[in-house]
């Protein structure tokens, strides 16, 4: 089966005039239901390789295929972009409604949907991340959060088979980034794929995957798990670990045997359960 993506030998810069790439010679596939996540410290390429699985960028050599369809083609751009949504880090650039159903149901209009079609939809995205009770709120009225989820709802009621995140929880306060977190889950669940690029260690570890970039390249890939229990490495990258896997370093420095694996507060209570008892 094909994959969801697959980018194949990807470089990328923003000036062809200067050396340096932005994305070096990256490979990658990404599977359907896959929740993947990118890590990297500030300009390691992370945005900008997100930015060619919705055909916003193109690559310069190389390859990106969207279930198999070359983002290159440009009468398809429409069809890459709706199998492939995405969602940016300030949701105020997403919203361009006085009201918040009116926001989610501003692409399908544009498209030419059918009106009960676009009631159904937008009634649906809504209710899956949780905002349908604030639809007839205007956004500027909401929290971070919830403003997140609205972007999040607008995309999705275009039944995307795959969300980007770029940087989606960057600007939320823990509160906010808990909830959209929670929506991410619903719509994995939903069998949708999700690519993330984020800071937030503790995000990435509710991962399948994670992907850690720097210089443009992809420098480590595993479980979350597998990546996690490399601390040293990851420092080296300017990265850091999430706080459970911190503590178990501690712990394991001061001399208690510690798994490795142990990446989350669930994970880490558990150890320490059986160290105790």
């Amino acid at each position: 089966m094909e994959p969801m993506l697959k980018a194949q030998d990807v470089r990328f810069r923003y000036d062809p005039e200067r050396p340096d790439y932005a994305v070096d010679g990256v490979s990658l596939e990404v599977e359907r239901g896959e929740f993947v996540a990118v890590l990297g410290g500030n300009g390691s390429g992370k945005s900008t390789l997100a930015k060619h699985f919705n055909a916003i960028l193109l690559p310069e050599t190389g390859t990106v295929l969207v279930e198999g369809i070359d983002t290159r083609t440009e009468e398809k751009l429409y069809d890459i972009r709706q199998k492939a949504g995405m969602v940016f880090q300030n949701p105020d650039n997403q919203i361009v409604a006085t009201i918040v159903e009116e926001d989610v149901a501003f692409a399908l209009e544009n498209l030419g949907v059918p009106s009960e079609q676009i009631r159904t939809r937008v009634d649906e995205a809504m209710k899956t991340t949780g905002i349908y009770e604030y639809r007839e709120k205007a956004p500027y009225k909401l929290s971070g959060g919830q403003k997140q989820r609205v972007a999040i709802a607008g995309v999705i009621a275009m039944r995307p088979d795959c969300l980007i995140l770029d940087e989606a929880t960057a600007m939320l306060d823990p509160r906010g980034r808990a909830a959209v977190m929670n929506t991410i889950h619903s719509l994995r669940a939903a069998g949708i794929t999700i690519v993330s690029i984020t800071h937030y260690m503790e995000e990435a570890a509710q991962a399948d995957r994670v992907l850690v970039m720097s210089r443009g390249r992809i420098v480590m890939e595993g479980t979350p798990e597998e990546v996690f229990s490399q601390t040293e490495r990851l420092k080296r990258y300017r990265l850091d670990v999430p706080q459970a896997a911190e503590l178990r370093d501690e712990l394991a420095a001061a001399g208690l045997p510690m798994p490795a694996n142990v990446i989350t507060p669930e994970a880490c209570a558990r150890a320490l359960y059986d160290l105790l008892r």
